[in-house]
């Protein structure tokens, strides 16, 4: 029983009624000029005559909105309510007006539907909620109402009055069933229409995997840089402090490669931080360490915190300048690490 309320009346069943009551206030509009169109037909002027000329009005109204729906803001703006009040997850609605035929289309489709179901449930709610809670406190006020309206002999007999109250919630549960009906029909139906297309779908793919290997780069950046100098300084430092009282030219070495070592990894770190800032626009025009130029500052860092290295280098006539980059940079990075 508690599921069923929470179906027919939860909160996510009252947002879905309240997004088919704003599309029923969009169709208005539409409506009122059906209604112009169709008056003459029924020789009614007035906006809303009889019940067959309000249909009328209603499918007429209709394919006048869906050539509406074809301006660029209709798909952003239904996409909008419908994350605000229908339940839809993000991720399975596009963003942006639609680009191809194919995305008017399903947008027209959408707008139609929700402007139709709209239109049916507003006008439901308007003449339902009325009459209902009418029968539902005649019993109480028939005295009221007949002194009031003069009530006809058979809205004051006993059997009347004692299925009035049955009638009203009935009806009720009936425009509360319609309504989180037609919600659910809206909520399933927004992915499919509103949904990004498998090209979309594509792109954000290419994108995600785009943004994933930047911060892997950026990643294995930090820890081949900062990681490297920390550990570095850490050993220069300890050096220094063993043979701090019979070695002082050496504690200058030390301290002259710590200092060089913070500097160059400060302005590593500077690079790579500001490719986090900026995107992709600098990750291929961050400055990256080579054998050519770094390799000689390198070994003598390494030296100075008392590790003894022997270097043999042997890249071809061309020398370390003949690498491409990437080569130059990753052979770095493999003395870097060892």
């Amino acid at each position: 029983m508690r599921r069923v309320g929470s179906a027919l009346l939860g909160r996510r069943a009252r947002r879905r009624w309240i997004h088919l009551v704003l599309g029923g206030a969009l169709a208005m509009p539409y409506v009122f000029v059906g209604s112009i169109l169709s008056g003459p037909l029924f020789g009614d002027d007035r906006f809303f005559g009889s019940f067959s000329a309000q249909l009328l009005a209603f499918a007429l109204g209709l394919p006048l909105a869906a050539i509406t729906a074809l301006f660029p803001l209709t798909r952003p703006m239904s996409v909008a309510a419908v994350r605000a009040l229908c339940g839809v997850p993000d991720e399975a609605l596009a963003d942006g007006p639609p680009r191809t035929r194919q995305e008017r289309g399903r947008t027209v489709t959408w707008f139609t539907l929700h402007l139709g179901f709209g239109g049916i449930i507003s006008g439901m709610t308007l003449g339902l909620v009325p009459f209902a809670s009418f029968q539902l406190v005649l019993p109480l006020t028939v005295g009221v109402w007949d002194s009031w309206l003069g009530l006809p002999d058979h809205l004051r007999t006993s059997w009347t009055l004692a299925v009035a109250p049955v009638s009203g919630t009935v009806c009720l549960l009936l425009l509360a069933g319609c309504a989180a009906g037609c919600g659910e029909l809206l909520a399933r139906w927004a992915p499919r229409l509103l949904g990004p297309t498998p090209a979309d779908r594509l792109a954000a793919a290419e994108q995600r995997a785009a943004d994933l290997a930047v911060r892997n780069r950026l990643a294995r950046e930090l820890h081949d840089s900062v990681g490297h100098a920390l550990s570095a300084v850490t050993l220069q430092a300890s050096a220094a402090r063993r043979v701090l009282d019979h070695d002082p030219e050496f504690v200058r070495e030390a301290l002259a490669a710590i200092e060089d070592t913070t500097r160059r990894t400060v302005g590593e770190l500077d690079a790579v931080l500001g490719v986090l800032r900026e995107g992709d626009q600098r990750a291929s025009t961050a400055p990256a360490p080579t054998l050519a130029a770094d390799l000689d500052g390198l070994l003598r860092r390494t030296r100075a915190g008392g590790l003894r290295v022997k270097a043999a280098v042997a890249l071809g006539p061309g020398g370390a300048d003949a690498l491409p980059p990437m080569v130059s940079r990753e052979a770095y990075r493999i003395v870097q690490e060892a």
